[in-house]
């Protein structure tokens, strides 16, 4: 961070003199060790540390004004909404249709009720097993 007087430095006089005015606050004395260690605080810390500071008289309202501009200018990080649930399984009607047609006129038909067995509990059904109900209709079926 370059600043243009490096001996003026806001957010230090902000966290001192929050510090003087209530000695017992673990908040502010953390911010404070957080603000020596690393330099910088987060959005958050600034915008806790500004409700702190702004209960106190004492601190000029110059501060304050300068505090909320560094919060201001620091971005926002935004969530994205979670996306809608998607099932995890689409039933192929053309294919529950044609199980369906076939068993109306067969429905002794053990590897087709396999199939409508598996379509019923949601299981997915491979292409190729989709092909083979598709072959039955049509040999069953001869139009």
């Amino acid at each position: 961070m370059h600043r243009k007087k490096p001996d003026v430095d806001i957010v230090l006089d902000i966290l001192n003199e929050t510090l003087v005015a209530n000695p017992t606050s673990t908040f502010t004395a953390s911010l404070l060790q957080q603000y020596k260690e690393r330099g910088s605080l987060s959005k958050k810390q600034l915008e806790g540390l500004y409700h702190k500071a702004s209960k106190i008289e004492t601190i000029a309202a110059g501060k304050l004004a300068t505090l909320q501009a560094i919060i201001l200018k620091k971005p926002m990080k935004y969530k994205s909404p979670l996306p809608q649930p998607t099932p995890l399984f689409i039933k192929d009607t053309a294919t529950g249709s044609l199980i369906e047609e076939i068993l109306q006129q067969y429905p002794q038909h053990k590897r087709v009720l396999f199939f409508k067995n598996k379509y019923d509990n949601n299981d997915p059904i491979s292409l190729i097993e989709a092909e083979e109900v598709k072959r039955f209709y049509k040999l069953l079926f001869k139009k």
